[in-house]
């Protein structure tokens, strides 16, 4: 579905910001990519649909090459976009309007409109609140009808940029689960970027990016389970995990595919 082949990217021909990604994605995967400020990881993100072209190397989506004129605006339609401000991509004054902006703008017929936004809207669990002024939304609400305007032009991929880097714990929830029932019913292809360790491990597949490499790719149990590794390039790791690593320095014999605290629990309850 995506293919990355040694893409690099300079921005004003000399800082390099993407130093020779490889990277391929399966159509219905959910992939979570982290790493520190600076790493890569907006930077790759935007080269997904076409925000940034590469300076070497390819993005492929779906057969679509972002660097052939031609593709270009096909290769924007498969893949839509989520940034961290909700604010920032919602334009219209009431959810149902903002939700239907994309799909009107990509001539869609005004009698498929109707069905695309009332499913997007479903989808994210806003279908209550079509009517609502979208200034009147929770942080969370706002960015579940940003997620609904880039299904209602029926993506492929979803790329999600931070989304909850400005959301409260509850809106942050509300979100993560959103993407998931995305992921999981709709088999869209997720690439969720990410400073907060406890999103990535419901992912299928995390990336670690550091100075603009891959350092890391793996399940989350076999990226997260490198807690030194991880230390070393100045990231954390979700709290069950780091509790677990103590444990287990303490000589408590736990399993390794612990991830949530729900698992930490069940594991102790279990030790003899």
């Amino acid at each position: 579905m995506i293919e990355i082949r040694d893409l690099h990217y300079l921005y004003d021909e000399h800082v390099e910001a993407l130093r020779g990604i490889d990277l391929t994605v399966p159509q219905g995967q959910f992939l979570a990519v982290i790493g520190h400020n600076g790493s890569g990881k907006s930077t790759l993100a935007m080269h997904l649909n076409g925000l940034l072209l590469p300076s070497s190397g390819d993005v492929i989506v779906d057969g679509l090459n972002s660097k052939n004129p031609e593709d270009f605006w096909p290769l924007r339609q498969r893949v839509g976009m989520v940034f961290q401000n909700p604010d920032n991509q919602l334009i219209a004054t009431s959810v149902e309007e903002d939700t239907a902006f994309g799909p009107e703008n990509l001539g869609v017929e005004p009698s498929l409109i109707r069905a695309q936004v009332d499913e997007a809207l479903a989808t994210v669990g806003m279908e209550d609140y079509k009517d609502r002024a979208v200034h009147l939304l929770s942080g969370g609400q706002k960015q579940r009808v940003a997620i609904a305007g880039v299904m209602a032009m029926r993506p492929k991929v979803l790329v999600l940029d931070e989304p909850t880097a400005m959301l409260d714990p509850r809106g942050r929830g509300e979100v993560i689960n959103a993407v998931h029932k995305l992921n999981r019913e709709e088999n869209i292809t997720v690439i969720y970027i990410t400073h907060m360790m406890e999103e990535a491990v419901g992912a299928h597949r995390v990336l670690v990016m550091e100075e603009g490499k891959v350092v890391m790719d793996g399940t989350p149990e076999d990226v997260f389970n490198q807690v030194d590794a991880l230390r070393r390039l100045r990231l954390d790791v979700p709290l069950a995990v780091e509790m677990t690593y103590r444990l287990r320095q303490q000589g408590f014999a736990l399993p390794d595919a612990i991830l949530t605290l729900e698992d930490l629990a069940d594991a102790i309850v279990h030790l003899r």
